[in-house]
């Protein structure tokens, strides 16, 4: 539950440029590939796998693996890495509703920030059967992975935005943090990740089944609709969004 009112918001609702959304666990679904890669990887070199598992999600391979491995290593680990996951990737699949929302975004309005490589994004996505967008920023394109803002700073200005006109969609808190440094509107996804990981994110939902895309002349409108209240949360007076509360819920909700 949650406290006051904040436990009560049903539906929130956005007005942006663009969406700018992570890959892995908001789009597509690698999470069983990842384990198998992270474990394989650690075991061979003798790394305790659930530390690894710990601290790898929402970053970049690199940023993870010079957290065990001295600099002189680190080059070849994060290759070895790479080969793995490209080896693993038949039972990637789409995450609920990703396909049709992709579906009804203009090219322009949207861009993937990942901290994945290039090769393996569009891998995964072309596995999960989803477009690769126009605008995808990598791994390799920044030089600083998430939480810092460069990569969604970057996809915004690529297609002509200011940041703080559009909306970050994440499932992990390195992601989010992200997405609220760039001063992004952000909303959470909890595909892979418990709702209460996810306090940075302005809004939580279980998954984009839950939200509603409208394409305007002005932009986009991204409403969130019908979410169950162990999953929905909201700071509207932060970030000024328009939120539209259940006046007929009770205390017993």
């Amino acid at each position: 539950m949650f406290p006051g009112d904040a436990r009560r918001l049903l539906r929130m609702r956005f007005e942006v440029d663009a969406i700018l959304f992570d890959i892995d666990g908001t789009l597509v679904d690698s999470t069983a590939a990842v384990g198998r890669t992270w474990r394989a990887w650690s075991a061979a070199r003798g790394i305790d796998a659930l530390e690894v598992l710990r601290v790898c999600h929402g970053r970049r391979s690199e940023d993870t693996v010079a957290e065990f491995l001295p600099s002189d290593q680190r080059a070849a680990a994060v290759a070895e890495l790479e080969r793995l996951e490209m080896a693993d990737l038949d039972d990637v699949i789409a995450l609920p509703a990703t396909r049709d929302l992709l579906s009804r975004l203009p090219s322009d309005r949207w861009a993937a920030v990942t901290s994945g490589s290039q090769l393996l994004m569009r891998a995964r996505l072309a596995a999960a059967g989803l477009p690769v967008p126009d605008v995808l920023v990598a791994a390799e394109d920044v030089r600083l992975g998430k939480p810092d803002p460069q990569g969604y700073l970057n996809a915004a200005r690529q297609l002509g935005f200011n940041p703080r006109r559009c909306l970050v969609v994440e499932d992990a808190p390195a992601g989010l943090e992200a997405g609220r440094a760039a001063g992004a509107h952000v909303l959470g996804v909890a595909t892979s990740h418990p709702a209460h990981d996810l306090s940075a994110a302005h809004v939580v939902v279980p998954d984009l089944a839950a939200c509603i895309v409208e394409v305007t002349v002005e932009g986009l409108v991204i409403s969130t609709a019908g979410c169950d209240h162990d999953f929905v949360r909201s700071r509207a007076d932060e970030i000024g969004a328009q939120s539209i509360l259940d006046v007929g819920c009770g205390t017993g909700c």
